[in-house]
């Protein structure tokens, strides 16, 4: 039961304050020893804490989500199929192989329509883009998806002007030389986040050549996410076009 649930039940008489102070007796964070869930962070922020699977061991994810399920939606980025063999009899609980994320808890409906576009210059830049997009539908966004339109062949990108165009947030996801975030942002007055991906040739250094051509763009209105953090665009695109209170 999360922090909404209790006081609704509060407010309806189903639940006495003695029972929901026993509720919230470990908000706004829970100590673990080896790990501090923070239960605050939706009422904050408006999105739930995300587990980061990498340099976790499994047992260590296993016991987060085991004390985080059923007070919060849970989202593992970067996550081995193997975790998800460990999870998935929980209820709610889904994988996206696409993107190596685990999600546990009910999808949220999508009540913010048209808004979101995330575009990948490559078909190896799908996995990242795809953590964006996945991000925001289990935010509640509808989201339209345009791969494979990179800078290679601009006229793949002209086919979607519309598009474009209707968008309140684009995700313009790239590796190589990661000039697409700045021609997107030609077509549209939305708001750019770019993503810089690892995906690229030796002197492309892992992603630093598309991370620096995207922090050197010359055009106003792009923003710029870390390597390979679809999760972060995501976010950043939901937090942008959602309805705030």
């Amino acid at each position: 039961m999360d922090i909404e649930e209790i006081l609704k039940k509060v407010r309806s008489g189903e639940m006495g304050v003695n029972d929901a102070l026993k509720e919230l007796r470990d908000f706004p964070f829970k100590d673990m020893g080896f790990a501090k869930i923070d239960f605050h962070r939706r009422l904050r922020r408006g999105i739930p804490e995300a587990i980061y699977a990498p340099g976790k061991t499994m047992e260590q994810i296993t016991c987060i989500v085991r004390e985080m399920f059923g007070k919060e939606k849970i989202f593992i980025t970067k996550a081995p199929k193997g975790l998800y063999d460990e999870l998935k009899d929980l209820e709610n609980c889904r994988y996206y192989p696409e993107c190596s994320m685990i999600v546990v808890g009910r999808k949220a409906q999508k009540t913010r329509k048209g808004a979101c576009v995330v575009i990948s210059g490559g078909t190896g830049d799908i996995p990242v883009a795809e953590e964006a997009a996945v991000t925001l539908e289990e935010l509640g966004n509808e989201v339209t998806r345009v791969y494979d339109a990179g800078a290679a062949g601009i006229h793949r990108l002209m086919n979607h002007g519309d598009t474009l165009w209707d968008a309140r947030v684009v995700v313009a996801v790239a590796g190589m030389d990661g000039i697409l975030p700045t021609i997107v942002s030609n077509f549209t007055s939305a708001v750019v986040i770019a993503v810089p991906t690892s995906i690229g040739y030796g002197t492309g250094m892992n992603g630093v050549a598309a991370l620096m051509a995207m922090l050197n763009s010359c055009s106003p209105g792009v923003v710029v996410v870390n390597i390979d953090n679809g999760f972060g665009a995501g976010v950043a695109a939901h937090l942008i076009v959602r309805e705030r209170p």
